[in-house]
């Protein structure tokens, strides 16, 4: 009985090791670091949307409490 459950471990950690060594090889290729970049850009992209739309917020706020046209009256 002991021998099985040994077997058992075994089998566990030689599954788990051999899954780890295959996401590592998967991101370490060329796929890998595409989706590494991919994901990094689109993190960028969405950060630096979210600060446009905030200093558009802003704006609209200053521009409501100094009384000045707002912003699409003053760009066209």
């Amino acid at each position: 009985m002991k021998r099985i459950v040994w077997m058992g471990i075994g089998v566990a950690i030689g599954v788990i090791a051999f899954r780890k060594v295959s996401q590592a090889q998967s991101a370490l290729g060329p796929e890998g670091l595409n989706r590494t970049v991919g994901r990094l850009a689109d993190g960028v992209y969405d950060f630096a949307d979210a600060v446009r739309a905030g200093m558009r917020e802003r704006e609209t706020d200053l521009r409501t409490a100094l009384g000045v046209e707002s912003a699409e009256l003053v760009r066209r």
